[in-house]
């Protein structure tokens, strides 16, 4: 062993130079996890600060992407949390393209729910060309904000596009003369538009059309073609009725023979109606516009009798400018609501339900009128029975 002085000294048996570094020790078992750990560690840090592969990706495909997003979104909090995931995506994701494919469920805003937000995303859809927000914001703007012009602009630029829905709103507004005077109804508009609606496959414009054919309203009188397409609307509504129950697996949908609906759909031997058979057809949802009518006015209606509780000067101004109280359609998924005093049809056996449209009337007619309705002679006749009785 040499001295401190000299060039080499042992180590465990061997020499090693001055000013060399010495060579590691293999390490005990606990060591190597905790040197492997270590490293593994360092990788994950290095993979954190590496490339960002979505900075990579042009932007027509993350708008395709986003796109493809919205058109299948359940709700609008699935296009929000888009926008709150990073800088570029909050940028792209405000993009034309991604408003206009913007699905039904996403536009579908709650009456409870309403804001200025809401109806600027409605309007961002609208402006984008989304048919499914016009007609949404159409009807809202129309019906609960007051707004005729502004609604029916928006209707009938969805009309334009095709959209079968807004086709039927625009001829319900034509039948009424809604927005405006009595003399202000267009009853052959209102047929055309119905025609255009059901020739899409509308189920209530078929059937409104059909019963405009059966008693000349707006067209020549046709009592055998109305019939048909009466026929045909309830058809088609079993056919959409079997397809959501399939899609849920609802047991109605084995419970209807199929040989009974293809002979309704083809129309053979005078099949009567449907509804004649008495199927109990699962109510179909309504639709977004229809559902947030309904959820608005009645909302109104409750601050409204709050309103009566706590005295006058506290209601909701829900009354016409001649202190009569403007009524809603009685069917009770429609929403709809008079614009002037008696615009609605009375149904002409007991005078009281009111309807907006004579599809509305049959479908109320089906689902609770029809147990409901009691000619007005017999309250006369009742009335006066009950004046005579002995005491």
């Amino acid at each position: 062993m040499r001295t401190r002085s000299g060039s080499l000294y042992s180590n465990n048996g061997g020499e090693v130079a001055v000013g060399q570094k010495r060579k590691r020790s293999a390490p005990m078992l606990g060591q190597s996890a905790v040197a492997g750990e270590c490293a593994g560690q360092g990788r994950r840090k290095r993979l954190a600060g590496g490339p960002d592969y979505l900075d990579e990706l042009p932007d027509d495909l993350v708008l395709s992407i986003l796109s493809k997003l919205a058109a299948s979104a359940s709700a609008p909090s699935d296009l929000l949390s888009v926008h709150l995931t990073c800088k570029r995506l909050n940028e792209l994701g405000g993009h034309d393209m991604v408003f206009a494919k913007a699905s039904p469920a996403s536009l579908a805003v709650k009456a409870a729910a309403w804001s200025e937000p809401a109806q600027r995303f409605l309007k961002r859809c609208a402006d984008a060309g989304n048919l499914e927000a016009c007609y949404i914001l159409g009807m809202i703007r129309f019906y609960c904000l007051g707004s005729r012009s502004g609604g029916a602009a928006l209707l009938a630029r969805a009309a334009v596009g095709g959209h079968a829905a807004a086709l039927y709103s625009l001829a319900v507004i034509q039948f009424n003369g809604s927005g405006g005077a009595k003399s202000d109804r267009d009853l052959r508009a209102g047929a055309a538009l119905c025609a255009r609606a059901s020739a899409l496959g509308h189920v209530d414009a078929l059937r409104e059309l059909g019963h405009c054919l059966q008693d000349g309203y707006g067209v020549r009188r046709d009592p055998a073609e109305g019939r048909r397409l009466l026929v045909a609307a309830n058809a088609r509504e079993l056919t959409l009725a079997l397809a959501a129950a399939a899609a849920s697996r609802h047991p109605f949908a084995a419970a209807v023979p199929l040989g009974a609906a293809a002979a309704a759909a083809a129309g053979a031997g005078g099949c009567p109606l449907l509804s004649d058979f008495g199927w109990s057809l699962p109510e179909a949802e309504p639709h977004a516009a229809n559902q947030f009518m309904v959820d608005w006015w009645a909302s109104r209606g409750a601050q409204a009798a709050a309103g009566k509780k706590l005295g006058p000067g506290a209601g909701t101004g829900d009354s016409d400018s001649d202190g009569g109280e403007l009524r809603l359609c009685s069917h009770v998924r429609c929403g709809r609501r008079e614009t002037r005093r008696h615009e609605f049809r009375r149904c002409s056996v007991c005078g009281a339900a009111n309807y907006c449209s004579r599809a509305c009337q049959a479908l109320d007619w089906k689902r609770a009128h029809k147990a409901q309705c009691v000619p007005m002679d017999r309250w006369l006749l009742a009335a006066a029975n009950a004046g005579e009785a002995p005491q």
